[in-house]
């Protein structure tokens, strides 16, 4: 398998789909509602209907899942949340309006992490089966509303990725506690890189719990919703879980090299190694990371690091200090303008190399907010 700068095309790709947004990013571009949220007797089923966005997150649709979440608790025995189009379960948070309100010197990120991450927390710790349908593209935003509920069901047409340090960020919604469950130095790879897993790939890797073919899930949802325990609802998944032993996880050739060359203490240190192993996908790994944000390289180390050590919400707090600190600084800013707005694709980071990336700066973003902002468990 070849590594291809796979990241940027898509970022790329998707960022045509992304609509002119409206100078208030609560207001509706259309009369068709951005999240539909149905009640279905003892069941909840929440869509996502920013189809022409690839249903990407903004600060209106956290505002309608999370009181659907929070009343259905009590209520439901079962949530399924999907995606509306075909193409998209979530394409990921709608950094776009974040990074221009942030030109403006609006606090919109602000808001909208802290709201976006304390749905990831509800879902982390949900008291009842909650099921995510991630066909198509999950991305970001769309991996928090999905990997931390118990059951993921991937089809053909799913394409994972977490791709933040490329434009400034890192890896959030819980990136920091799913990532380094993964098996070896996998989480660490796919963080720092960004390389996209296809299909069968997400349930060879653990980002998805089930896989079947996209042509079932009509049938999935309507089975369900008859469901009257947990039992049953695991019987219908595994009814049409797809788990082909000929499909090979398509990273398996590399898996060595990722544990190796991952497993480095710093990002330099990896570079290192990356330069030693000397093979083909060493070199392309080199190249997607050259393409990255050296301070949120840096960032995305500790950050797993760290976060290895910690539960959801421990992590989710963490992250908030580090997407603050983000917003507030010239890389994210920066790394959203060259991929999304002036799509020059030639950011200008600062630092612009590794060996100026100092311990204070990656520290500093680690430091703890005064005591208002911080994240906490509930809104």
């Amino acid at each position: 398998m070849l590594i291809k700068s796979a990241t940027l095309k898509l970022y790329t790709k998707l960022s045509q789909a992304y609509p002119r947004l409206v100078q208030n990013s609560r207001k509706m571009s259309s009369a068709e509602p951005d999240v539909i949220v149905q009640d279905c007797g003892d069941k909840g089923l929440i869509i996502l209907n920013r189809p022409k966005a690839l249903n990407s997150l903004n600060i209106s649709m956290v505002d309608k899942i999370y009181p659907a979440l929070k009343k259905w608790e009590s209520e439901k025995k079962l949530v399924i949340i999907k995606g509306n189009g075909g193409k998209a379960f979530c394409a990921g948070g709608d950094v776009k309006a974040i990074a221009e309100a942030a030109f403006k010197g609006n606090k919109l990120g602000y808001e909208f992490f802290k709201k976006e991450y304390t749905n990831n927390g509800i879902i982390g710790s949900y008291k009842i089966p909650y099921v995510a349908f991630i066909d198509g593209i999950v991305m970001g935003g769309g991996v928090g509303l999905s990997v931390h509920g118990p059951y993921r069901i991937a089809t053909e047409r799913s394409l994972f990725a977490m791709p933040e340090t490329q434009i400034g960020l890192f890896p959030d919604v819980g990136g920091s506690h799913f990532l380094p469950k993964l098996t070896g130095k996998l989480g660490w790879y796919l963080a720092l890189t960004g390389v996209r897993l296809k299909g069968a790939d997400l349930f060879k890797a653990g980002i998805a719990t089930h896989l079947t073919d996209s042509s079932n899930l009509e049938k999935i949802e309507e089975e369900l919703l008859k469901t009257s325990n947990e039992h049953e609802i695991k019987s219908v998944l595994g009814k049409y879980h797809k788990d082909d032993e000929k499909c090979k996880f398509s990273l398996d050739p590399y898996l060595e090299k990722i544990d190796a060359c991952f497993s480095a203490p710093t990002v330099e240190e990896i570079y290192l190694r990356l330069e030693k192993d000397g093979s083909k996908w060493a070199a392309e790994t080199i190249a997607l990371l050259n393409k990255m944000s050296p301070t949120s390289l840096k960032i995305t180390l500790k950050q797993l690091e760290l976060g290895k050590k910690m539960d959801l919400h421990e992590c989710l707090k963490m992250e908030y200090r580090l997407a603050v600190n983000c917003v507030d600084g010239h890389d994210f800013k920066e790394g959203v303008r060259a991929l999304l707005i002036d799509k020059d694709q030639s950011p200008k980071w600062k630092p612009a190399d590794l060996k100026h990336v100092t311990n204070e700066i990656v520290d500093k973003h680690f430091q703890r907010l005064p005591e208002e902002m911080e994240l906490k468990h509930k809104l």
